[in-house]
């Protein structure tokens, strides 16, 4: 059967709604209840991309993928009438979050029924009805407890079932919704607080999450107070803003004015959760737009800015970094490229109900976004919307440096090649566990170093199962074995020490990067630097001390790969298996990442072994756990090793260069490192004209003093100083000039959260 327009149902209630405002008469009750209808339709159309042409091979893939899914569900749904669960691998219980993922599945049987060109073998609508009935009478009703995870019953749960509930609208009884409502306004009665702990205010994700949630039970039960409930708690009006998703935050959950976005009060959380609220925002505009409970805040644009500012820096090719996804790092259904697709699919979503300038340039960044494997995994609307910007031209990459410093992120981005760094502080924590997910994340954020080349499998392909969790690249760590966190109920994040982080940056393209390491158990301390420059990244560490007996070491590369490695130019073949130590080294190179100098020599230990994990060593999770088969992967490590008790390092990042490249900068660098001490690490680059230098606390290096800490860069027509310690109110900084008066400089750092202050050069 043909579905009618449901934009033109809409657009003509709306009218209507309109209409009768502008006479001063009051809206009639068949006004509303058209308008409640028009916005049923077109949050199917949402779902099921609507109109669509089922017979355009663009969507033949998606439709039975979709058909296939859902069918699946079908056939093992059980039908007797003594059943205790729906499903057999989903047995329910007062503390499990099976009975959430259920009304998962039955929305996939609903968004099938509903979606064009599915190819169900019956209506499902009965089985649909009686399975959500049963769920209403055992697991989901207003007169139950929370018990387990929250999240499952005040998210989760009720977000699928008044998904369900309007998808398949038509096969349900009134007295069934009003039923399954009633479960519903329990557990999520208020979307500005958490109901379980009535004192949590909601932030961020989760307080998108639960409007969306109380505006869809509007839309699904013809009530108008839940509508405009759910869109003033996007800007938080029962409490004069004090948490709306619209403005910008100076700490804990929520978007700040350097683009950096947190979630569970000190997490970088872009990736995921970010997703999540952007989808969720984006669901609304397009859901709400034109209608009587139309979004306008003023302020809605720190969201809509947010997409250049907080998400565009950390998509490669497509893929959206694991700096920025917290414990879902964890998940083995998701990764880089899923979470960089859910980024895209939200950036056009959102497209679609915006206004100019932000509608073009979402659509080119998107453009830009859609990799090989985006359509293969997208659902119909998203290929909808890709079809629809097929034309559109890409938003342009260009060098850029993105300091974060109110998530301890750095992105350098280069032409083919992006560097990431994962840091931690006082203000932000090293990883979050929790909810059995992210057992051995360990070091993510001690410094953990993230190269992006024309490699997209490098952290996908089974990394964080596979890889040596305790030998990530970038971090200076104690040789201590470590034991997997337990998977107890509930998320934690892990205190860091830092009080030293961040950086400068440069005119936007450079930027000097630091940390004062201090270790999870305050075994070990480091003072570590990334002075990243237009073909290179050096890498100093100093002051590095040990106390727990155990040898220390610094990961310089620790890679997925079989490709040719070069030590001192000669050839290992990348699929041997080795453990060998290498004695004042000079270069490496690893083919197809790049070359490695090491200008102070040191003691490298190179590995090359193959790694065997599961995703379940990793993740247990209810919902998210990963599965037992084993995957093996071939990595190639090199490690700078300092003993029992202290040490330095230092090295150079050459990304894409070749071997001959690698060889002939091992003898003419043109970087040279001037100090590489606990109170000072400073480098100069010929080829860039900067000198960089990270201050622990008052010191001089080249000409360039000051008296307190900073991270400082002076170039030829500009000089960038920062306050990563957050603890000075002034900078003073002294820089020797050739005509013999020093220019002096006094930088006013207090209250500027560690941001870069920029200086036009005057000699």
């Amino acid at each position: 059967m043909p579905p009618i327009s449901r934009r033109l149902v809409l657009q003509t209630s709306l009218a209507a709604g309109a209409l009768v405002a502008a006479s001063g008469s009051a809206p009639s009750r068949a006004v509303a209840v058209d308008e409640f209808a028009a916005l049923r339709s077109r949050w199917v159309e949402l779902a099921t991309g609507g109109a669509i042409n089922a017979a355009d091979p663009a969507y033949a893939d998606a439709l039975a993928n979709l058909t296939r899914l859902a069918q699946g569900f079908l056939d093992t749904l059980s039908a007797d009438p003594n059943r205790t669960a729906l499903w057999a691998d989903l047995p329910l219980s007062p503390d499990s979050g099976n009975f959430s993922i259920s009304y998962t599945r039955l929305k996939a049987i609903a968004l099938a029924r509903a979606t064009r060109g599915t190819t169900l073998t019956s209506d499902p609508g009965a089985a649909l009805a009686s399975a959500l009935d049963f769920l209403n009478q055992r697991s989901f009703n207003e007169t139950l407890p929370e018990t387990g995870n929250w999240w499952f019953w005040e998210i989760g749960a009720p977000r699928a079932l008044l998904d369900t509930c309007i998808l398949a609208y038509d096969a349900l009884s009134a007295d069934q919704r009003l039923s399954y409502l009633k479960a519903v306004d329990h557990f999520v009665p208020d979307p500005n607080r958490r109901t379980l702990y009535p004192t949590v205010r909601e932030t961020g994700a989760n307080r998108v999450d639960k409007a969306l949630i109380v505006a869809l039970r509007g839309i699904a039960g013809d009530n108008a107070a839940s509508i405009a409930k759910a869109r003033d708690a996007l800007s938080d009006v029962a409490e004069n803003g004090k948490n709306s998703v619209f403005t910008y935050v100076t700490s804990g959950d929520g978007f700040y004015r350097d683009g950096s976005f947190v979630q569970h009060g000190n997490l970088a959380y872009v990736g995921t959760y970010g997703n999540v609220a952007l989808a969720g925002v984006a669901n609304l505009f397009s859901l709400l737009g034109g209608s009587t409970w139309e979004i306008t805040d003023p302020k809605r644009t720190v969201i809509l800015d947010a997409v250049e500012a907080s998400y565009a820096p950390f998509m490669v090719k497509g893929l959206m970094m694991d700096a920025v996804s917290g414990r879902a790092i964890s998940r083995e259904k998701g990764g880089d490229h899923r979470n960089g697709h859910a980024t895209t699919s939200a950036v056009l979503l959102l497209a679609s109900g915006v206004a100019e300038p932000y509608a073009s340039t979402y659509k080119a960044f998107a453009k830009g976004w859609i990799n090989n494997d985006y359509l293969p995994e997208a659902s119909i609307p998203e290929i909808s919307r890709a079809k629809a910007i097929a034309d559109v031209k890409p938003a342009p990459t260009k060098p850029q440096h993105f300091q974060f410093p109110n998530q301890d992120r750095v992105v350098h981005r280069r032409p083919g090649w992006t560097f990431s760094l994962a840091l931690s502080s006082k203000r932000m924590a090293r990883y979050e566990s929790g909810n059995g997910e992210n057992l051995r994340g360990w070091y993510v954020g001690d410094g953990m170093t993230y190269l992006y080349n024309d490699d997209q499998a490098q952290f996908f392909d089974a990394f964080w199962p596979t890889v040596d969790a305790q030998r990530l690249p970038g971090t200076t760590v104690s040789t201590k074995p470590r034991e997997p966190l337990g998977s107890g109920p509930g998320t934690g994040t892990v205190a860091a020490y830092a009080d030293w982080v961040g950086g400068a940056s440069y005119q936007d393209t450079l930027g000097a990067v630091g940390m004062h390491l201090i270790n999870h158990d305050k075994s070990l301390q480091a003072r570590k630097s990334w002075f990243c420059l237009s073909d290179a990244v050096v890498a100093l560490g100093a002051g590095i001390t040990g106390t727990d007996g155990y040898p220390v070491e610094t990961v310089v590369e620790n890679r997925m790969s079989t490709a040719q490695l070069l030590i001192n130019g000669r050839t290992i073949n990348g699929r041997t298996v080795t453990n060998h130590l290498y004695d004042a080294p000079r270069w490496a190179h690893l083919n197809g990442v790049g070359g490695y100098l090491f200008p102070e020599g040191g003691q490298l230990r190179v590995y090359q072994e193959d790694r065997t994990g599961s995703w379940s060593e990793i993740n247990v999770g209810n919902d998210t756990g990963g599965s037992t088969t084993p995957h093996t992967r071939h990595y190639q490590s090199l490690v700078v090793e300092h003993g029992l008790e202290t040490g330095d390092y230092a090295y150079i990042l050459l990304p894409g260069a070749n071997a001959w490249q690698t060889a002939l900068r091992a003898l003419h660098p043109g970087i040279t490192v001037l100090a590489n001490t606990a109170t000072v690490q400073a480098i100069r680059s010929v080829r860039d004209r900067v000198t960089m230098a990270n201050f622990w606390g008052p010191g001089s290096v080249d000409g360039i003093t000051v008296d307190g800490p900073a991270s400082v860069v002076v170039g030829p027509t500009t000089i960038a100083v920062s306050d990563p310690s957050r603890t000075a109110t002034t900078v003073r900084l002294t820089i020797e000039r050739r005509t013999g008066v020093p220019l002096v400089l006094d930088v006013a750092v207090g209250g500027t959260r560690g941001a870069t202050q920029t200086f036009e050069r005057t000699w």
